[in-house]
């Protein structure tokens, strides 16, 4: 996954992007009496509210809601962001279940942040790697960076025999939105492209 564009000063660690102000969209219904509820919609956040509430209650709930978001959502971080071991065991249980247990990397690493891309995988050697960025977002986004590079030992480009093989995984389309989202956060430009490399050791 190719991230262009954006000078070093531009470029925020992961955990500045996720508190960065989302794009929200509120939502009044007037069968809704009393309870507040958000959820994560692509790159942004929808709060949906009783119509009958003020303004200035209104940005309080907002403010409420999109912190207990992002709360729940730091409680979902993947334990394989504890060590390459950790990352290595879960690719495998990844491969098991959404790529017939084809997908085989040698090797599978974190590494410090690279300068255009979340992560990359080279085919020729088998190897992936995977940016520290990404240690703190959901396990469910992690997932999906994690099949993404998988599909790669099986299918190198990004055709559309490779986007069946990605889309095996459910959440797919939403974590490209939650990627696209905290992109748009840092002011970072991603593309979802050039994420595979002819040679082991380019990032």
């Amino acid at each position: 996954m190719k991230l262009t564009g954006g000078s070093v000063r531009q470029t925020r660690s992961l955990r500045s992007a996720l508190v960065a102000e989302p794009q929200v969209e509120v939502r009044r219904s007037k069968r809704r009496r009393q309870t507040v509820s958000a959820y994560r919609d692509g790159d942004k956040v929808v709060v949906l509210l009783p119509a009958r509430m003020s303004r200035a209650e209104e940005k309080r709930w907002v403010a409420d809601m999109l912190s207990r978001l992002q709360r729940s959502e730091t409680r979902r971080r993947s334990p394989a962001r504890d060590s390459d071991e950790a990352l290595a065991e879960r690719c495998r249980a990844l491969a098991a279940k959404y790529l017939d247990g084809r997908a085989e990397p040698a090797t599978v690493r974190w590494v410090p942040p690279m300068r255009t891309r979340w992560a990359s995988c080279t085919p020729s050697d088998a190897s992936i790697r995977v940016s520290r960025r990404l240690r703190d977002v959901p396990g469910w986004v992690l997932d999906y960076v994690l099949v993404h590079e998988l599909a790669h030992l099986l299918v190198p480009g990004h055709g559309p025999a490779f986007w069946k093989l990605v889309r095996q995984y459910p959440k797919t389309e939403r974590a490209v939105g939650y990627l696209e989202g905290l992109s748009a956060a840092a002011h970072l430009d991603l593309g979802l492209d050039d994420d595979t490399e002819p040679e082991s050791d380019a990032v």
